[in-house]
């Protein structure tokens, strides 16, 4: 089977026995899978709904980025999910997401995954990948979630002017990667970590293993960009997987915004 097409009866048969078993929903072409996700969840479809496509024309990441997704290039995949947790936790399933999709990418091309909060996917300075987690609340609960992962997968060229620069994990692995078995090795990590999300033990985990997976969530020196923009150094997790950031004007707990790392003095 070639590396650039999905095998459909290959895939289901993998997933066996799983959450996502007979659900899978392919699109050679799509807008964005987090779309058809989105409005399958409002008709109805079912927890462990997959929707993946080959080729998005307006895949998007956090904050309305734009993210590129050339045909044959990239895993670009959403999952529905119905956790029936409360929507305090929320905020751990983007993180949870982190940890699923790290573990895929090591298990299928031996890389090692740098964890940016709250949704990027890095190997050494470069973006791979990323999540965008939406959702619907109802009484104070997870009505459905929508995770949504983009990986650079085939990509050679990247668009110029990147906020940071990007890589695949063909480029970074030397060698030739299937999007057929890091899509399998992804559901099955994301399945692992949405059972975990729904047991407090270890759910509690869910912070200490991001520290542990990632060198930007304590002390590295960061500008947050967003509602609460600030500079400072990050000083770890909550218990809630929101960002600490210990300023010159004290500890700003960070909820929501994105961060890099800060620009030494005197530099613009």
């Amino acid at each position: 089977m070639s590396p650039a097409v999905f095998d459909l009866a290959a895939l289901d048969a993998a997933l066996a026995g799983s959450t996502f078993s007979g659900k899978l929903h392919f699109s050679p072409l799509t807008d964005s899978t987090n779309s058809d996700a989105l409005d399958a969840a409002r008709n109805g479809a079912p927890h462990g709904s997959v929707y993946f496509a080959d080729e998005q024309l307006a895949g998007r990441g956090r904050g309305d980025h734009a993210w590129q997704s050339a045909a044959g290039e990239g895993l670009y995949v959403s999952v529905l999910l119905r956790p029936q947790m409360p929507a305090a936790r929320l905020p751990l399933l983007p993180l949870a997401a982190g940890l699923a999709a790290a573990d895929a990418i090591r298990a299928v091309a031996a890389l090692t995954v740098d964890l940016r909060w709250p949704n990027d996917l890095l190997i050494g300075p470069r973006k791979a990948g990323g999540i965008l987690v939406e959702s619907k609340i109802e009484s104070g609960a997870v009505a459905f979630a929508v995770a949504g992962i983009g990986i650079n997968v085939h990509q050679r060229s990247f668009a110029p002017g990147l906020s940071t620069p990007a890589t695949s994990l063909d480029l970074e692995a030397g060698r030739l990667i299937t999007r057929q078995a890091l899509l399998v090795a992804l559901l099955k990590s994301l399945e692992r970590e949405t059972l975990a999300l729904l047991d407090q033990a270890a759910e509690m985990t869910i912070p200490s293993r991001i520290e542990q997976a990632s060198t930007w969530v304590s002390g590295r020196s960061v500008e947050v960009h967003g509602p609460q923009a600030c500079t400072g150094v990050t000083v770890g997790l909550d218990k809630y997987g929101f960002l600490l950031v210990r300023t010159a004007a004290g500890l700003v707990t960070v909820q929501t915004g994105g961060i890099r790392a800060a620009k030494p003095n005197g530099e613009t």
